[in-house]
């Protein structure tokens, strides 16, 4: 059986649905679609989670819901500046644990899946593809992502309806 990788820009999902939809994303639907296949059968092999980490409990309940449903959760802190911006932004770390995943011998990874609608990822899907011969998959919100995010991805689903928590 193939194997998958998958890696959750959480604080991009969150936003691009809340903004778009008007609600959650449904991380459980999502790992059983993944589980289910997507071109053909995979064996999920890896999957990481993103997120900020603000000591808010209802963070911590939804991130132990991640961990309940088969993520490993990486947390970064909340660092709010003087002049009142906020920064939380782990697309380096992303990046280097994409690499490091298809790099790897142990793994062997087949695919990687990504939860981004962030253009700054479409040169590392493209280094994936043509660096190491690993397809992969975005899912985004369709209006909120950057076109050459789209282009770079091997396949792109996008987020809908079956995806949503209402």
């Amino acid at each position: 059986m193939k194997k998958l990788a998958v890696f959750v820009d959480v604080q991009n999902i969150y936003y691009t649905v809340k903004q778009h939809y008007g609600c959650h994303f449904n991380y459980s639907a999502l790992w059983r679609q993944l589980e289910q296949g997507l071109d053909e059968p995979y064996e999920i092999v890896l999957a990481n989670a993103y997120a900020i980490a603000r000591n808010d409990l209802r963070q911590q309940v939804f991130q132990q819901i991640l961990r309940d449903i088969g993520f490993e959760v990486k947390l970064k802190p909340y660092i709010q500046r003087a002049d009142g911006s906020a920064k939380g932004d782990w697309d380096v770390g992303i990046t280097i644990d994409v690499m490091d995943a298809v790099a790897g011998r142990e793994l062997q990874i087949d695919r990687v899946v990504l939860l981004s609608g962030d253009g700054d990822f479409d040169l590392l899907l493209k280094r994936i593809k043509q660096g190491h011969g690993v397809n992969s998959t975005v899912y985004a919100v369709s209006a909120l992502t950057a076109t050459s995010l789209i282009d770079a991805a091997t396949e792109f689903r996008p987020i809908e309806e079956s995806l949503l928590l209402r």
